[in-house]
């Protein structure tokens, strides 16, 4: 194919990272890797453009770019190296680790299902920015929501509730708009 890319196994050196396992929007922000790309891909792998319909979508944002990597069949997956500490994303009272996929309040651990970490992760990852509801639908559940923003809601409220009455008041709502992390606002 004339858009991919074949990759030796001495590019693939470097252990893959922790991922989400699904496409995500990139903040104008955010760091991007030094590393590049074939440092993260698998022996023989290939990456190539993803076609553009099926990358989700953001109101009123320029289009997604996202790329495919294709691993030869029956290839097993690098191991990923766990790092020495756990990393813990955000500050405050609330720590999340998506290397084990837990979450802490204060030492307590916390049961959350799937989506209600996914979701404390992205927020704990960017305390103090407002997401819009379709910002977090598209972010943490990965593709644009047909419903109504009332699912966002009632993650949100699950969320607080395990939080507990003393850090509930962490995740706040920022009214006709979203939810946003705000670390030292516990009650």
């Amino acid at each position: 194919m004339a858009n991919s890319r074949t990759f030796t196994a001495t590019t693939a050196a470097a252990p893959i990272p922790a991922a989400r396992g699904r496409l995500r929007a990139v903040d104008p922000d955010e760091p991007h890797p030094a590393a590049p790309i074939a440092d993260f891909l698998p022996p023989g792998a290939r990456w190539l453009p993803a076609p553009q319909h099926t990358l989700p979508t953001l109101p009123g944002q320029p289009p997604m770019v996202g790329y495919l990597v294709l691993v030869p069949a029956g290839q097993a997956p690098v191991a990923v190296r766990e790092p020495d500490e756990p990393r813990t994303p955000g500050a405050g009272p609330v720590r999340v680790d998506p290397v084990r996929r837990s979450a802490e309040v204060d030492g307590r651990p916390l049961d959350l299902t799937y989506l209600e970490f996914e979701l404390l992760a992205h927020l704990v990852a960017h305390p103090h920015r407002v997401h819009t509801r379709d910002q977090l639908v598209t972010t943490v559940w990965g593709y644009g929501h047909v419903g109504d923003g009332r699912t966002v809601d009632v993650h949100v409220a699950r969320l607080r509730r395990k939080l507990g009455a003393e850090h509930r008041g962490t995740i706040q709502t920022v009214r006709r708009v979203g939810y946003k992390y705000a670390p030292g606002a516990a009650r």
